[in-house]
């Protein structure tokens, strides 16, 4: 059985809360879970100490089980100490689009064209 600690919604309409859970892979976000390890409100300012609870305990029971933190609980174990996470980069990502690119080489020439004009009237 494939475990992991993520993430079960709560709370109301544009008013979230989150419960820390470790659930088998294949249950719903917010259907069966194991146990509850903790909890996270977005809500609260990110210097309060209630914004994020965590039972470290229990993450190092399960995550010694096999359990997988999703990229934002292991974000948050990685601020506990409870985990060590790789930081990421993906350059590609301010890359900008295929048309933005297109649209951006268009100008260029058509900038380069003008000063060639203004360049041969003189």
């Amino acid at each position: 059985m494939a475990l992991k600690i993520r993430l079960a919604r709560g709370g109301s309409k544009k008013r979230p809360y989150y419960q820390i859970v470790v659930a088998d892979a294949r249950s719903p976000r917010d259907g069966r879970f194991l146990e509850k390890v903790g909890s996270w409100n977005p809500m609260l300012p990110k210097d309060d100490a209630k914004r994020v609870e965590l039972n470290n305990e229990r993450i190092a029971h399960w995550l010694s089980n096999g359990a997988v933190a999703t990229d934002r609980v292991a974000r948050f174990l990685a601020d506990a100490g409870l985990a060590a996470r790789a930081q990421r980069n993906n350059p590609e990502k301010a890359v900008p689009g295929k048309k933005a690119q297109e649209r951006a080489a268009e100008a260029k020439q058509k900038a380069e064209d003008a000063a060639a004009a203004a360049a041969a009237a003189e």
